[in-house]
């Protein structure tokens, strides 16, 4: 069986150039976020600075693109909070099921929330704008619940599939695998 995890660990790096650009994404948005948050401010204390309207939609929107895409890659770090009280005193393999079990419904809620992220996004965003920039539709007030939804839906088979792996693999054979991959990155 460790054959098939093999090839299907030559797909990781897939995965680690989502995370990267997520991260990547999350970062953006924070410097910006900082920059129109810091405009605002001036605007409202310093005279001959403008203070615009759209400013707080602005951040406020780019907030809930930040919260949802870092609340996917929580995901792949295993970062969540859950409740781990009684790990400690419960079988190893019954703590990888119930692992695999709350996999599969963060699963679901990601589908969910592509599918009524989407849903949202292009009826109840596409009928309005923005009160202070007519010319932007809300389309991108509801987007990043479709969004994180995505992001969420891939790193959340990650997370399935190291849980199943976990199952077949032992964890000598991880790290024998692990040191591998870091000598090939070396190598290069």
């Amino acid at each position: 069986m460790p054959a098939v995890f093999e090839k299907l660990d030559k797909i990781k790096p897939v995965y680690d150039v989502v995370y990267k650009a997520t991260a990547v994404l999350c970062k953006i948005l924070l410097i910006v976020d900082i920059a129109v948050t810091s405009f605002q401010v001036a605007g409202r204390y310093i005279p001959f600075i403008p203070d615009p309207s759209w400013t707080e939609q602005v951040v406020l929107t780019l907030m809930s693109y930040m919260a949802v895409l870092s609340a996917a890659l929580a995901i792949r770090r295993g970062a969540h909070i859950r409740m781990t009280a009684f790990d400690r005193y419960l079988p190893k393999k019954l703590i990888k099921y119930l692992d695999i079990l709350s996999d599969f419904a963060i699963l679901i809620l990601a589908v969910i929330m592509m599918v009524q992220g989407w849903n949202y996004a292009v009826s109840i965003g596409s009928k309005g704008n923005y009160e202070s920039m007519p010319w932007l539709s809300r389309f991108w007030m509801y987007f990043p619940i479709a969004l994180a939804g995505v992001a969420m839906l891939v790193f959340e088979i990650e997370a399935l599939y190291n849980h199943i792996k976990s199952f077949f693999v032992a964890p000598e054979e991880e790290k024998k695998e692990e040191k591998k991959e870091e000598k090939k990155g070396g190598d290069k």
